[in-house]
């Protein structure tokens, strides 16, 4: 099912997610549709719970959206429950970042360069990889809404109070993006 993304401003987008439930297959696998599908009509390249209303610790990736600029993501597609980064190298790089709860607003962020993260796969199998290039910036994005950060948080202090105005007006929903949004 398709549900509304929860815009700049929601008071979901700013909570420290839940961890999920693993006993809860089918309400699991019920979310995981819905971001799944979400993320689909949408045309973005992942999608955290919290994003659609759930403050729960799970997110979808899909890096075939982006194939067109990172040919390499071809088939780079992740469900992700409970994830946790396990070590990030010291090594970052910098990355022009936008999102589905802040349409039309676009940033370079700095991230680590590499992660290796354990977390439970849509068959609720244990996983751990190690990601590197635009599939861990896709991973590091909403794996920081899992915990409340939307990547403006983490701009330049210059560079926030520039996107300010913006970022009002899509607290006040004076946006008009392509795909059901909630604003509260």
């Amino acid at each position: 099912m398709i549900r509304p993304i929860y815009l700049y401003g929601a008071e979901v987008l700013r909570q420290q997610a839940r961890p999920a439930n693993l006993d809860d297959k089918e309400g699991l696998k019920q979310l995981i549709e819905d971001l799944k599908d979400t993320l689909a009509e949408s045309e973005g390249c992942g999608l955290a719970a919290p994003q659609i209303g759930v403050p729960l610790r799970v997110l979808v990736v899909d890096g075939d959206v982006m194939t067109d600029v990172y040919d390499y993501l071809a088939g780079f597609k992740r469900v992700m429950i409970n994830p946790v980064v396990l070590e990030q190298s010291p090594k970052t790089c910098e990355y022009n970042e936008g999102c589905l709860s802040v349409p039309g607003i676009y940033a370079d962020v700095t991230r680590p360069d590499s992660i290796t993260v354990q977390y439970y796969n849509q068959d609720f199998q244990s996983v751990t990889e190690k990601l590197d290039r635009f599939a861990c910036r896709m991973v590091q994005h909403e794996m920081s809404h899992l915990d409340g950060v939307l990547f403006t948080d983490l701009v330049p202090p210059i560079r926030k109070k520039m996107l300010f105005n913006k970022l009002h007006g899509i607290s006040k929903g004076k946006v008009s993006p392509r795909y059901k949004y909630k604003l509260k």
